[in-house]
């Protein structure tokens, strides 16, 4: 019985309103130990009735190193409909849950697809109530896989109520010996509704219902305000003035001890029991029972604590406390050799797996090669299953049981491997101190030292990452190793500056790689594309497709080994390698399941189309890029994408998407640098060109083309943009310099379309007598290159300086056709300019054309499901190919119909094909 809580019994309420309706929505409840967020979960299920279907789970701390445990339990129930899911997506779900073999690597954010995918189905007949309490002791793999699901439900009729304890509260009523738990950090975005004390009405009718007469006078009053509204203080609290009497400690230590006496009542066996209840993750009876009977406590010494209602045994046979702090405190107040036993006790009652191994683990008191042996193959499938955090406590506790000194070192190495893969870095860094100051092996040291540099990387410390990994490198290391660590160097070096690029590329080239090394033909590769670039002499640039399909047959892993391709081609300006080779990749990625690299894949595709001016592509792939790197926390594409989404704002003139995206990619939520900061730069820059700023365009430009940034991709491209923007003030002697590293560049790009930029500002820089035919080569040059957007533009400052040169009908057509283009792309400030000169010329522009004005008034989802429809592919189709449930499909396709003035699948494959 909830007392008072009017606001979340609302909030639950028109939660389960909207799963009603067919719209999903997610909860959050935060508050300390024992405020009530259990309560308003039971109310939630209550109010929900026959007409949901409901599916719950609880994090529990001993199991929170156990990956995908939690996960299992919510969807439990719901593993008959697995086939339902996309092959990539079955086989990750059954790989977590032990139900096959997880195929080399799992992707987390696949399973978390899979976890979307299959929470929709569970919703196909009726709407799904998803519950889970305490979710700060979910396994780290549980909790993103639900995340990712949550942050993408939509359309599904799907109401996800969460419970979490406060960080920090109660903090003294855990720590009993389990898992740290899982980082709650990754909550943050989601809709929240925080408990705090209940209203003293409230509590007073709370009070008096559990003790009636009984409590009056100070005591009454003492425990009134000693609970401060928190309801199982009101209830487990002693109720007598000499009970009360122990003030001064914390309000959740006070219900530790509460709960301690209520145990300590009870017959040995029952309490014996009970730690075996606490110390078993699942709540699995038959389990309990088993390994209770093994310590002398018979099933009939379960009947005590269900008399006094510590715990309840549901009909699916599984054994539940009342109250979480219950469990804590039952698993604290006993000794550390009763502890021990049980978790003995639960090894020898479960059947051969990871948790026995975990059990045994957990009760082992001194080195045991076997056990240390079997952790480690815990270790390695928990990786396998993508649940990293898992398998770097599992190697880490394999390490304290292994008897030799290198096999221990060994295994901490691969601790803090695979901590760094989860992202703990302060952790991963502590783990590989330990481990160097136990060997003197090169090759750990070396393994070691990239540990830390990728630590040091995630934190913004390119200069430390860099130099730790191409020390790394230089040690006497096989030459396969030295190059994996020299093409993470590669990415460090990016942000430090031209010259550590330099340094590290000229490294690369001269390994002494096999030809059948995976790595070989990207070494090769990488500095062909670069160096050139940085005005260095290197070998020919092989073509990409090639040099991918060398690495391929040398066993490179695809796409993941091959993504820097795509990134090296756009360096020496082969975009169209970029866009082929992005596009393969990218539907490699989805084809395979490998979707964690996709936002990498789907920035540098983004990239490509936006220079062949494919805005609306590019804000397609960006926008869905961004969505993924979103969901999986990985902030550097975060930051790229919303840069480069940014740019494409400030292209439309859409001035507040622009800023907010641009900010949003500067502070990218992390204490590293931002990696999008060039592309921001870039698109602010544009935005104040477009709208006639040029003197706020030029200063952004010039620090952005001069600066340490000055060898990226979008520095390099946004020097045409600087000349113009000073140019335009009368200061053209602020892009001599940029424009000199340009027109290097563009001579060693040797492509139509970078020459034809060139000549653009060669004929603004002058002389004058030369403008024209620098214009007229250029406008040639661009014929043929499929970049409309830069033909508009060069066509457009040719336009204007026939007009300024009182040629007026000689610049109409050129005028007329920029305007053209400008609209078509929807690139409302180059129109407007365009525009406003042939008007100037005496000549009114034409209208928009209508069908392309229809697509743009879709969102860049809805478009993206409008072209996979038009091409005939079912809502089950599309929904696999873009990570939704069927329905959302379906829900944006009625959205996007009205919009388009269509009502079938047939007007609308007619609609793409005009």
């Amino acid at each position: 019985m909830l007392y008072g809580r009017e606001q979340e019994r609302a909030a639950v309420d028109a939660l389960l309103d909207g799963a009603r309706g067919g719209r999903s929505g997610v909860l959050l409840l935060r508050g300390e130990p024992g405020i009530g967020k259990t309560a308003v979960l039971e109310y939630a299920v209550a109010a929900a009735g026959d007409g949901f279907r409901v599916v719950r789970a609880t994090g529990v701390e001993y199991e929170a190193e156990l990956p995908f445990a939690g996960l299992s339990l919510l969807l439990a129930s719901g593993l008959d409909r697995l086939d339902a899911l996309p092959g990539p997506q079955r086989r990750s779900l059954e790989g977590a849950f032990g139900l096959g073999e997880a195929a080399g690597g799992a992707d987390r954010l696949l399973a978390g697809l899979a976890t979307l995918g299959l929470l929709a189905e569970l919703a196909s007949e009726q709407p799904l109530l998803c519950v889970v309490d305490d979710v700060q002791w979910l396994d780290r793999s549980s909790l993103d896989a639900l995340l990712i699901a949550a942050r993408r439900l939509q359309a599904e009729g799907v109401a996800l109520l969460l419970a979490a304890r406060d960080t920090g509260a109660g903090a003294d009523v855990g720590g009993a010996g389990g898992g740290a738990g899982a980082d709650l950090g990754p909550l943050a975005g989601l809709p929240e509704l925080r408990l705090t004390g209940l209203a003293e009405p409230d509590a007073v009718r709370l009070l008096d219902d559990r003790t009636g007469a009984a409590l009056t006078g100070p005591a009454r009053r003492r425990l009134l305000a000693e609970a401060a509204g928190n309801p199982l203080a009101l209830v487990e609290l002693p109720s007598t003035e000499a009970d009360l009497a122990s003030g001064g400690l914390a309000l959740s230590s006070r219900l530790r001890i509460a709960f301690h006496g209520q145990v300590t009542g009870l017959p040995p066996a029952t309490q014996t029991l009970l730690l075996v209840a606490a110390a078993e993750e699942n709540g699995e009876l038959d389990i309990v029972l088993a390994a209770a009977a093994a310590l002398g406590a018979g099933a009939d010494a379960l009947e005590p604590a269900e008399r006094v209602g510590l715990v309840t045994v549901g009909a699916d046979r599984r054994l539940a406390f009342r109250h979480p702090l219950l469990r804590a405190a039952v698993i604290q107040r006993a000794p550390l050799q009763q502890r021990l036993a049980a978790h003995r006790a639960l090894g020898e009652a479960l059947e051969e797996g990871d948790r026995r191994t975990w059990h045994l683990a957990l009760a082992a008191t001194a080195p045991d090669a076997g056990l240390a042996d079997a952790l480690e193959r815990t270790a390695a499938r928990a990786e396998a299953r993508g649940a990293h955090g898992g398998a770097a406590a599992a190697y880490e506790r394999a390490a304290g049981l292994t008897p030799d000194r290198d096999g221990a070192t060994r295994r901490l190495v691969l601790a803090a491997e695979a901590a760094t893969e989860e992202g703990k870095l302060e952790l991963a860094e502590a783990l590989a101190d330990r481990a160097g100051a136990r060997t003197d092996s090169i090759f750990a040291h070396a393994l070691l030292d990239q540990v830390r540099a990728v630590a040091h990387f995630w934190r913004g410390a390119y200069p430390a990452a860099y130099r730790l990994l191409l020390d790394a490198a230089a040690t006497d290391i096989e030459p396969a190793h030295a190059a994996r660590m020299l093409l993470q160097a590669f990415h460090a070096a990016w942000y430090v500056g031209e010259e550590p690029v330099a340094t590290v590329l000229d490294r690369l080239a001269a390994l002494p790689l096999g030809a059948d090394e995976p790595l070989a033909p990207l070494a090769r590769h990488l500095p062909a594309a670069v160096l050139p670039a940085l005005g260095r002499p290197a070998d020919p640039l092989p073509d990409v497709r090639a040099t991918a399909a060398a690495a391929r047959k040398a066993g490179a892993e695809s796409p993941v080994d091959l993504v820097q391709l795509c990134g090296a081609t756009l360096v020496l300006g082969r975009d169209h390698e970029t866009l082929e080779l992005a596009a393969e990749l990218t539907a490699e990625a989805r084809a395979k399941g490998t979707v964690g690299v996709l936002p990498t894949l789907q920035f540098f595709l983004a990239e490509a189309e936006l220079f062949h001016g494919r805005h609306r592509d590019a804000e397609v792939t960006a926008t869905e890029g961004l969505a993924l790197a979103r969901d999986t926390g990985q902030a550097q594409w975060t930051s790229q994408l919303a840069s480069l989404l940014a740019c494409l704002a400030a292209f439309a003139g859409a001035d507040e998407r622009c800023a907010e995206l641009a900010a949003a990619a500067l502070v990218p939520g992390s204490a590293a640098p931002a990696a999008g900061e060039p592309w921001a730069h870039w698109a602010l820059a544009l935005l104040d060109l477009g709208r006639g700023r040029a003197a706020a365009a030029a200063d952004r430009l010039h620090a952005l083309t001069t600066g340490p940034y000055r060898h990226h991709v979008g520095a390099t491209r946004a020097v045409p943009d600087l000349v113009e923007a000073a140019v335009r003030l009368g200061e053209p002697e602020r892009a001599a310099e940029p424009y000199e590293r340009f027109a290097r560049w563009a001579g060693a790009a040797g492509t139509p379309w970078a020459e034809a930029l060139r000549l653009r500002c060669q004929a603004l820089l002058g002389p004058d007598e030369l403008a024209e035919s620098a214009y007229r080569a250029a406008l040639d040059l661009h014929e043929g290159a499929h970049r409309p957007f830069e033909r508009a533009r060069t066509a457009l400052l040719y336009g204007e300086w026939l007009r300024r040169e009182r040629r007026r009908t000689d610049a109409r057509p050129y005028l007329g056709a920029a305007l053209e283009t400008f609209e078509r792309l929807g690139a409302e400030p180059w129109a407007d300019r365009a525009r406003t000169e042939l008007t100037a010329t005496g000549t009114a522009a034409p209208a928009p054309a209508a069908a392309e004005g229809a697509l743009t008034m879709l969102t860049p989802q809805e478009l993206q499901i409008a072209r996979l429809a038009a091409r005939g592919l079912t809502n089950r189709d599309i929904a696999a190919q873009l990570f939704l449930s069927p329905r959302t499909v379906g829900h944006h396709l009625y959205k996007a119909y009205p919009k388009l003035g269509i009502a079938s699948r047939t007007e609308l494959a007619a609609l793409f094909r005009a």
